[in-house]
């Protein structure tokens, strides 16, 4: 349980790359499977303007996209957890020449729109001794494994909108996030104000397959150069664009994010009123986060449970990540852990 990155892949992905594997096909992006899987992701999104780029890296399309939308001197909005500013070892400010990572508590992993007009209302438009304030990068699921509403994404939407600024949303569990939800890809998306999207699929079943989506033409702008110039314009990307394809055909990524969503219920719903564990934040997607006893924490470790452990002080908190390939009988093995302990002192 220590990442979803750790699973393995969806045996209709792996058929898709092996269907592809016969004969020849123009490289760098320029044969018909990869302008077909840009069709699928228009007609996913219901976005006849939708331009994608596809890539394997989320960090890649992350810190490009950020970089086609900031310019070099602008000051870009995050949580103060979120991937781009603790997890992607500068790429961002790398990529873009030296925009500058302005991050935000928020709360439960999600930036407020009152918080945001209070972050950019600190910037003096137009003084050079200031960065300018760009855009906004959020995650769809966040960092905390808490999921933004369509709602809730319009209302940063509309105040970056005030300041003409641009919303980006890295999807690196997009998937999961609309699973929860219930709504289409559009209206999580464009039809609420996003700009742009790191369309991720590999925590979800693709050996590795991600996309930079554009929701407005005019605004992919320099990320074909971009790409190349960073070193992720694949040569071979035709077996890229098969992931994609068969992860939306059939709503495979839906079915799989709704495995892995259904299988952190069902551990929360089993061990959720345990004194020996206690969650930190809502569990809506498969990512949950935990203040678990040490003692517990080493029974689920001999019992091989692997997770990321953090310690802050004297609290030490567990991210604990379900899969599409996560079985009900290991969470019935974790809940049981859990419940032979709870009439026993640690």
């Amino acid at each position: 349980m220590r990442s979803d990155n750790n699973s393995g892949i969806s045996p209709e992905i792996l058929q898709a790359i092996i269907d592809e594997n016969n004969g020849d096909a123009e490289a760098y992006g320029r044969d018909d499977l990869t302008a077909r899987s840009e069709a699928v992701l228009q007609s996913a999104f219901e976005c006849e303007d939708l331009k994608a780029f596809n890539l394997i890296s989320g960090t890649a399309a992350n810190s490009l996209i950020i970089a086609t939308l900031s310019p070099t001197f602008g000051a870009v909005f995050c949580h103060q957890d979120s991937h781009v500013n603790g997890d992607e070892c500068g790429a961002n400010e790398f990529q873009s020449g030296g925009a500058k990572l302005v991050p935000l508590k928020g709360r439960d992993g999600k930036i407020t729109g009152s918080e945001l007009e209070e972050a950019i209302d600190w910037f003096t438009i137009g003084e050079p001794h200031h960065s300018q304030p760009s855009m906004l990068s959020i995650a769809q699921s966040t960092e905390a494994g808490t999921v933004y509403s369509p709602d809730e994404i319009h209302d940063l939407s509309t105040v970056l909108k005030k300041h003409n600024l641009k919303l980006h949303m890295d999807g690196a569990r997009f998937a999961n996030a609309v699973a929860k939800i219930g709504c289409s890809p559009a209206e999580m998306t464009w039809k609420a104000g996003v700009d742009a999207l790191s369309f991720g699929s590999t925590k979800n079943g693709t050996l590795g397959a991600e996309a930079a989506i554009f929701f407005n033409g005019c605004d992919d702008g320099s990320f074909i150069y971009r790409r190349m110039r960073s070193g992720h314009l694949l040569s071979k990307m035709r077996f890229v664009s098969a992931q994609i394809i068969a992860y939306l055909e059939n709503d495979l990524w839906l079915k799989n994010a709704t495995h892995a969503n259904l299988m952190a219920e069902k551990l929360y719903q089993g061990v959720k009123n345990s004194d020996h564990i206690k969650f930190s934040f809502p569990v809506q997607s498969n990512v949950m986060f935990a203040e678990i006893e040490d003692q517990l924490r080493e029974k689920l470790s001999t019992s091989g449970f692997q997770f990321y452990s953090k310690k802050n002080g004297d609290i030490s908190t567990s991210r604990l990540v379900t899969a599409f390939n996560t079985s009900p009988e290991l969470m019935d093995e974790f809940i049981e852990i859990v419940r032979a302990l709870n009439n026993k002192p640690l």
